[in-house]
């Protein structure tokens, strides 16, 4: 039996207060579009400890159950720089992909980047060259993704993966990580509709997101639950955000975002991959342990 009453009391305040504060930050005419205002970015960085916030609340004063089902535990380290370095490979071989079968092509000047700061205001005369720029920003993103990323990651993670996904589990794996997938992509849905990740369409874009958080989410799960570590989740995701932050929108600016890179057919495929391997290869460990 699943908790019925903790499940949909997570939700209503996630999505109550995250669609409430985003609401009212795109009625104020507030667009994912070109370089949008610092408010904007701190309140949608803010937003990301809400799925959190729902959990401590629904624990707290509603189900009275205690912490432990939410794994906040740091666990093993290997996994982290398991992770850490997997993700932006993952994030290589989509744009490679995408590169080779002509569903954009790398802006190696970085020629849009530099035309959309210039629409700032911004000097361009004194900026580095790409050559100087593309490695620092990768490398960059290396580090700081899953570390300051991974703060605000594991906002959402704590929720996700630290309450909801144990909470869903008795209806079976496959199930559990459907729902969570969905969830985790229906929630962002005021922001895609003003142009997050799928700028140019509002109503596509939502099931775009939902297909690529139901598939990173394997991944995501599978660690978690092997590892029995929603810190472990935050890492995860922090590495990810790192990566769409990184290199990959400035160098292929111009990529359908349903189709091609990390948000389309191609990046999807990458992902489910990953996660299927990853569930396979946990699975033959378990059953390897269980033989010992």
């Amino acid at each position: 039996m699943i908790d019925r009453k903790g499940i949909i009391s997570f939700l209503i305040i996630t999505f109550g207060i995250t669609y409430t504060i985003e609401g009212a930050l795109i009625l104020t005419g507030f667009r994912l579009t070109g370089v949008f205002p610092l408010y904007g970015q701190l309140i949608i960085a803010g937003v990301m400890w809400v799925p959190a916030i729902a959990t401590v609340i629904t624990i707290k004063l509603i189900t009275h159950e205690g912490f432990a089902i939410t794994n906040f535990r740091i666990g093993a380290l290997k996994p982290y720089l398991t992770s850490a370095l997997v993700v932006p490979a993952c994030f290589i071989i989509t744009y490679t992909l995408t590169w080779l079968l002509g569903l954009g092509q790398p802006d190696w000047q970085l020629a849009g980047f530099r035309a959309l700061l210039a629409s700032t205001g911004a000097e361009n005369s004194t900026m580095p060259s790409s050559a100087l720029i593309l490695p620092a920003v990768f490398l960059t993103s290396l580090f700081l993704g899953p570390t300051i990323n991974g703060i605000f990651g594991f906002g959402e993670e704590f929720g996700w993966r630290g309450y909801l996904l144990p909470k869903l589990m008795p209806l079976g794996k496959l199930k559990a990580y459907i729902i969570v997938g969905v969830i985790w992509g229906l929630w962002h849905a005021p922001l895609i509709m003003v142009g997050f990740n799928y700028p140019g369409y509002p109503l596509l874009g939502i099931i775009g997101m939902v297909v690529m958080t139901t598939a990173i989410g394997i991944y995501i799960n599978e660690l978690t639950l092997q590892n029995r570590s929603s810190i472990l989740a935050g890492w995860i995701h922090g590495a990810f955000n790192g990566q769409v932050y990184g290199i990959w929108r400035i160098l292929f600016p111009n990529v359908n975002p349903l189709i091609g890179g990390f948000t389309g057919v191609i990046g999807i495929t990458v992902w489910l991959f990953l996660g299927i391997w990853k569930a396979y290869r946990g699975r033959v460990v378990t059953t390897t342990l269980s033989g010992d």
